[in-house]
């Protein structure tokens, strides 16, 4: 049987096709992968989401399956170490971001949040759908994800920028952007 999925999504690929199928655009609310993604987006920055879904599993394991505490104390011989580890994108800015990243997401935790609540409240827990009927018709970057960005980017978060952001909530399911022929289209509309 052939599914009809979004246009973006590379055939040819088949963790771009699990990551369609399986992920992108499906409601999450678990804390390890919406700290993962956060800064799987930033790294993105610049690049393809292809390039960056490839090295996932390097990701994970350069930066301990996205533990924040342990990532947080990273000292310059991890930096090093990561800096030197072609599983990853090898730039500086991204690294120093992840480890920045850690910190803050430490800081919301000691406050009493998580990125779930936080993240969420935005959209009252309840994904946007948008109709989306080509390509084109998805936005690069929203009123939202400009609130989003700057919020973040207050509470000490790096490679944040609007369109960073719409790509995440993208990806976490805070909006469904899949194409209305889709089929997730439909079942990614529940929290």
């Amino acid at each position: 049987m052939n599914l009809h999925r979004c246009s973006w999504a590379n055939p040819a690929n088949p963790k771009y096709i699990a990551y369609h199928d399986q992920e992108w655009g499906l409601p999450c609310h678990d804390e390890l992968r919406l700290f993962e993604m956060l800064n799987l987006e930033g790294a993105q920055a610049g690049l393809s989401w292809e390039t960056i879904l490839n090295k996932r599993e390097s990701y994970r394991a350069a930066f301990d399956n996205w533990d924040a505490r342990k990532i947080a104390a990273y000292g310059p011989d991890k930096v090093a170490e990561l800096l030197a580890n072609p599983g990853i994108v090898r730039n500086k800015l991204k690294v120093a971001a992840a480890i920045t990243n850690a910190q803050a997401y430490l800081r919301l935790v000691e406050e009493g949040g998580c990125l779930d609540r936080f993240l969420w409240a935005y959209v009252g827990g309840q994904p946007i759908v948008n109709k989306i009927l080509k390509q084109g018709d998805r936005p690069a970057k929203t009123e939202l994800s400009d609130r989003i960005s700057r919020d973040l980017a207050k509470r000490g978060f790096k490679f944040v920028g609007s369109t960073i952001i719409y790509a995440y909530m993208q990806g976490i399911g805070m909006i469904n952007d899949h194409d209305q022929a889709c089929f997730r289209h439909a079942e990614c509309q529940q929290p």
